[in-house]
């Protein structure tokens, strides 16, 4: 018996974690394959895997007849799945598209490199594509004159006919045709063909830039002239993108007075105008009402929702014959069509003019052919002054773009992740124990977010780039192993005599013996220059403020040199938040350094942290280990005039008006180095640190203590030991073979550098190609724990964090910090409902058409609390930015008083005259704002008050027309 195609799919691919578990036997029936009436009988079993799909919305159970050769998926057996869309997720790219099974809701035809990836998470997958359309496309292009196929018999080149020596040729015979008359026609449509295929045979014609201008120009039809040549080839009913709102109310009156219907589908029109007109008499829009009885009509988003299903359902009855619609209607509305023309392939975006993307263009084109009506869908372009037919086949030949993850974290996500125990938990009992909920760890929610399909789309290229980075740490390895001291000793016996190899064995053993005591001076010489160190600033601290140069290296090993001003030592600055916040955090936290001055003494020093201000604007917070020098020179210590402060008090002040937001840019057993950036009332006292070249070595204070000089003795008397036992093992007998072989290991240790170097890079590649899912979930987590929402390190969620996590919202965390302040509380409902919406308006603008230009105005108090709240947006936003976070916080009062207007009871007629505003607009701003009012009274944590008067708000604002919008 011959295997079906459901059953091959569920053989190959072992549908293992995807839907439903189990699919039940069911008696073997006879079915009728809905493309070639091909008879079949199928039978399915209970199994443990789910049986693939097929289709948009529909799942097909995979009967399947192989007449001619050829797979065909039977209609006939095809039902709606009960819970709304396909389990495997499956879509139908049209056209030209695949058919692809897989377990994402986003997959569709295109990049399917991701298959076969982390089988952990998804299973091993394979692709079963399907190259067929059901309803078959022709391509056409509309110019003035002509509606000619835009690709050649073959589909794989444009039509010959259409390119523009052709189109001006063309153009040409047409104005000789309204000059001469009708006589001839036959002798000149064949004098155009011998001059076309002699125009397309001149080697090296080209047109100007202008030429081409002219003549596109010249052949941009009117959509009249477009719907003319769709109605007499009976290409109707059609889809007609135009990408913006007042095209398509144009194109509506443009052609209002074409006669699309007959008399019985007017009276039906009429019918069903008069009885949505009963129903709903605030949603009709009058302006369309003429063009509806023509058969033509507008489809967008400045419509009501209510008059767009209903110009959805008439359009599916067929009492619509031409729907002029922006690309919203491209996907997501069951509104198939026997033609989809597309006005252009250009859009607006903003201020910008951007082309479709064939993505765009193919979901457009995909409206085209009705299954089970049609037996061939059309897709017409049409000649714009921009563009023409060699564009438009650039643009249908580009190919699928790949596949992005829209995965993105939101503070409500990561909130409900993260949480655990509440701080506002209760018991049911007095004394009753409560038991704390678990929240889940970093590591825990990011193998959740792990899987993600951006993750698994991303895995095959991070699979490969971490192959190489192994194979580059396993190069290191070997590498390192070849250069130890037993591998070179191992060498120098190979190659060397018994007496050389023991010559040059001793002195190396000296030779490291020499350094370790060298190394040994050099930490003591350091710790004897820091020892001296402190009670010398200790003792500036009363006079004057001293210059100081501090060294470090950054993370790249390069030296830089600062020149800065001493201020003081923190623990001396009492009261400052610098002290504070060094006392309350332990990222800044010194450890207790020893160091064994002699073999029968230990001596102990206890590092303190200092601060300066650099010639850069820049306050610097070191230990001792950080100074180079200290200069005898500086910033008397005197005030300027009377009554001022003195200069140490003043810095002391303007450091404590920083944020305290400090960066590391170095480390040691001594303590870290800090940078943080000055303001501008430091900027003056920084320009007054002079450069280095221009103070003097006599200036430096060179003599810190007898037992530091000493030490410096000592050191360069070890050094100069060291280079003397270096030359004495250069004059040995077997030192040139030797020499090879240390040769060859600095060699290696070149490699080694290039390869880290390399595995560097490599592994910034991997951070950048990693997908940003759980970055953001890490950047979004640190704000909610700064602004105290969450705490991420026990999982202990406050009640912002609280409110905000119940919160459905663009940015949860600001919506909750404005719900949970007081000043609402003052409010009236109607105010509440004006200041909600400027927390919802994003997105709205202002549409001015003619005399239409009026916007109600807010009250005086709705704008003095979101003036009061502009504040704590600010901070919100720095914090944000802060940790890069781009989620906006929206507080616009530009639309509030339209909704206080809604709110306060006046009527939609009365709200719309005049208004600058489009219906759809509104009526979807007055939408979001009841929905953020109708959360309110659910929603943890919030005063009372202000969930009844967001009750009472929600409640009158939801009437007709908003009550019954039906998207």
């Amino acid at each position: 018996m011959a295997e079906t195609f459901a059953e091959e799919a569920v053989r190959r691919i072992g549908w293992r974690r995807w839907g439903v578990r189990e699919i039940y036997e069911r008696e073997r029936e006879e079915v009728v394959c809905g493309e070639c009436e091909h008879r079949g009988k199928v039978t399915e079993r209970k199994r443990s895997e789910q049986l693939a799909c097929v289709g948009k919305s529909e799942m097909t159970k995979g009967v399947v007849c192989r007449s001619g050769g050829a797979e065909r998926v039977a209609s006939g057996m095809s039902r709606r799945n009960e819970f709304g869309e396909c389990p495997v997720r499956g879509r139908l790219m049209e056209p030209y598209g695949e058919v692809g099974l897989a377990k994402d809701k986003n997959v569709v035809a295109g990049d399917w490199d991701g298959i076969g990836g982390d089988y952990r998470i998804h299973g091993k997958t394979e692709l079963v594509t399907s190259s067929r359309r059901p309803v078959p496309l022709t391509w056409h292009f509309s110019t003035k004159t002509y509606l000619l196929p835009l690709l050649d018999e073959k589909g794989t080149r444009m039509n010959r006919k259409l390119s523009l020596n052709y189109l001006q040729l063309s153009a040409s015979e047409v104005s000789s045709y309204e000059l001469n008359g009708s006589k001839r026609r036959t002798s000149r449509k064949r004098r155009g063909d011998m001059s076309y295929n002699s125009l397309i045979n001149i080697p090296g014609q080209s047109l100007s830039k202008n030429d081409i201008n002219r003549i596109r120009r010249s052949q941009v039809p009117q959509v009249i002239d477009t719907l003319w040549h769709l109605k007499t080839r009976d290409m109707l009913p059609a889809i007609w993108f135009i990408f913006n709102r007042r095209g398509c109310d144009a194109a509506v009156q443009y052609v209002e007075n074409c006669d699309l219907l007959d008399d019985c589908e007017k009276s039906e029109v009429e019918l069903a105008l008069k009885r949505f007109r009963i129903q709903y008499p605030d949603a009709v829009r009058e302006i369309a009402e003429k063009g509806l009885l023509e058969g033509v009509a507008a489809h967008h988003a400045g419509c009501l929702p209510l008059w767009k299903s209903f110009i959805e359902e008439l359009f599916q009855r067929g009492l619509i014959k031409v729907v002029f619609a922006t690309e919203t209607l491209a996907a997501g509305i069951n509104m198939p069509a026997r033609t989809a023309v597309i006005s252009s392939l250009i859009k607006k975006a903003g201020s910008e003019r951007i082309q479709l993307s064939p993505n765009e263009l193919l979901q457009m084109a995909g409206r085209a052919g009705r299954r089970g009506i049609d037996k061939r869908g059309h897709v017409v372009l049409v000649q714009t002054p921009y563009e023409g037919a060699e564009e438009c086949c650039k643009l249908l030949f580009a190919g699928v773009q790949p596949l992005v993850s829209q995965f993105t974290a939101s503070y409500g996500m990561v909130l409900n992740l993260l949480a655990g125990a509440k701080v506002t938990r209760r018991s049911s009992e007095p004394g009753e124990s409560v038991a704390l909920q678990a929240g889940r760890t970093l590591e825990e929610a990011r193998k959740l977010v792990e899987q993600s399909f951006g993750n698994y789309v991303g895995s095959n290229v991070m699979l490969a780039a971490k192959e190489e980075l192994a194979k580059i740490e396993d190069n290191i390895e070997m590498l390192t192993s070849e250069i130890t001291d037993e591998a070179i000793d191992r060498k120098s016996r190979k190659l060397l005599s018994a007496a050389a190899y023991r010559e040059i064995a001793d002195l190396q053993e000296e030779l490291k013996a020499e350094k370790r005591l060298r190394t040994e001076l050099r930490r003591r010489m350091e710790f004897k220059r820091l020892v001296a160190l402190k009670p010398l600033l200790k003792k500036m601290e009363d006079g004057h403020l001293p210059f100081l140069c501090l060294r470090y290296k950054d993370s790249e090993g390069v030296e830089n040199i600062v020149a800065a001003v001493y201020l003081a030592n923190v623990d001396s600055l009492n009261g400052s938040k610098l002290k504070k916040m060094l006392s309350d955090d332990d990222f800044f936290a010194l450890n207790v350094a020893e160091a064994k001055l002699m073999a029968d003494e230990t001596q102990t020093i206890e590092p303190s942290y200092y601060v300066a201000l650099g010639s850069d604007n820049c306050w610097y917070l070191f230990t001792e280990k950080w100074i180079k020098t200290v200069y005898r020179s500086g910033f008397p210590n005197v005030a300027l005039a009377d009554g001022d402060a003195l200069p140490r008090e003043a810095m002391s002040i303007l450091l404590d008006k920083e944020g305290m937001q400090w960066d590391k840019l170095a480390g040691s057993e001594f303590g870290g180095l800090w940078c943080m950036e000055g303001s501008l009332e430091t900027w003056s006292w920084s320009l007054n640190v002079p450069v280095l070249s221009s103070l003097s070595e006599n200036d430096e204070v060179s003599h810190i203590s007898q037992e530091y000089s000493d030490a410096i003795e000592r050191y360069k008397e070890q050094r100069t030991k060291v280079a003397r036992l270096k030359k004495k093992i250069a004059r040995t007998e077997g030192f040139k073979e030797y020499k090879k072989i240390i040769d060859v290991r600095k060699l290696t240790e070149e490699k080694i550098r290039r390869l880290k170097t390399r595995s560097s890079r490599l592994i910034s590649r991997l951070e950048q190609i990693e997908p940003s899912g759980w970055k953001e979930f890490l950047q979004i987590s640190n704000v909610i724990h700064e602004s105290r929402a969450l705490d991420i390190n026990t999982q202990l969620i406050f009640p912002l964090g609280e409110t905000a996590a119940a919160i459905r919202g663009e940015n949860e965390l600001w919506l909750a910090m404005v719900l949970r302040n007081k000043v609402l509380l003052e409010l009236k409902p109607a105010q509440l409902a004006a200041v909600c919406a400027s927390l919802v308006s994003e997105g709205i603008k202002v549409r001015a058409w003619k005399d239409n230009n009026y916007i109600y105005e807010p009250s005086t108090t709705v704008i003095n609390v979101i003036h009061f709240l502009e504040e704590q947006r600010s901070s919100l936003l720095l914090l944000q930015e802060k940790h890069r976070v781009e989620i906006p916080c929206c507080l616009d009062s530009q639309f509030s008083g339209m909704v206080e207007a809604w709110a306060s009871g006046l009527n939609w007629r009365e709200m719309m005259m005049d208004c600058a505003m489009d219906e759809g607009d509104l009526a979807r701003l007055l939408r979001r704002t009841i929905d953020l009012l109708a959360q309110i009274p659910k929603l943890p944590d919030i005063d009372p008050q202000l969930q009844h008067n967001a009750t009472l708000a929600a409640n009158v604002m939801d009437r007709p027309p908003i009550s019954e919008l039906a998207g």
